[in-house]
């Protein structure tokens, strides 16, 4: 591990101020599940970390009126065991339930990995799929603009993300095919009927990230039920090929994944 400065902060403007002296080199730590590691094996060098989990109003869950506003700095954990997450979005609280093993969900945080956007996490599909904002010490980022790439978003230097608001929807569900000795997603699809139509997000299959699935949402915005997706073939260009799986494969992944999400949404 590298010798590196280490800020704890007590609040959001003393984080923001830590960040800007540290420069491009200053490094936010929330839960630390990725930062860590990555530390360990020496292929992260920051010349400063500086650590939210100190931070309490990071923490909040609070719902509102048709929805749910998580911190930042709440864990996976919390998430799972929220009652205004589980009243207002279930699907949302099953999904933190699964996120890795007990160590990682009760450490781990959403704000850390919607800012990292593993291409094979969990919450960057429930974000796109309910069309949630993404708060951040700045702005306000729509999901469909917020992830841009493999472990990249729209966030800025500097930017600290403070919460997340998730719409409460309709029907959804999320169902995934994980690896199981990461947890991590060999093919997840979260299914979300909104106010605003039907939106389809899958993780852990694109070879870009995240991404929404125009044909699921075009065949479920007629029908919302299993039967309609039936005869939706699911192309593997565009797909991840490793050592988990072919990109045929989780093309096929993605309609299994997808029925037996509407069919869980009701």
């Amino acid at each position: 591990m590298h010798n590196f400065e280490y800020h704890r902060a007590g609040s959001l403007a003393d984080a923001a101020s830590a960040l800007k002296k540290a420069g491009e080199d200053g490094k936010l730590m929330a839960g630390g599940q990725t930062l860590i590691p990555t530390l360990k094996l020496r292929l992260a060098q920051p010349s400063a970390v500086i650590d939210l989990s100190g931070i309490k109003e990071l923490a909040s869950i609070k719902a509102g009126a048709g929805e749910v506003t998580i911190g930042a700095g709440a864990t996976h954990a919390a998430v799972a065991a929220s009652k205004d997450v589980q009243g207002k979005i279930k699907a949302l609280a099953d999904l933190a339930a699964h996120i890795g093993d007990r160590q990682v969900r009760h450490r781990g945080t959403i704000g850390g990995s919607l800012a990292n956007n593993d291409p094979a996490a969990d919450y960057p599909a429930a974000v796109l799929a309910l069309g949630a904002t993404i708060v951040t010490n700045q702005r306000k980022i729509a999901a469909d603009e917020f992830f841009k790439g493999l472990f990249e978003t729209a966030l800025k230097p500097g930017e600290i993300i403070t919460a997340v608001s998730f719409p409460a929807p309709e029907k959804a569900a999320y169902m995934k095919f994980a690896n199981p000795a990461s947890r991590f997603a060999l093919v997840g699809v979260f299914v979300a009927k909104t106010k605003g139509g039907v939106r389809v997000a899958v993780t852990g299959a694109g070879e870009s990230g995240v991404f929404r699935s125009a044909a699921l949402e075009k065949a479920l915005s007629g029908n919302f039920s299993a039967k309609a997706i039936e005869g939706v073939a699911m192309p593997a260009k565009g797909l991840n090929s490793d050592i988990h799986a072919s990109a045929e494969y989780r093309a096929h992944l993605i309609g299994v994944m997808a029925k037996r999400a509407v069919a869980a949404a009701g």
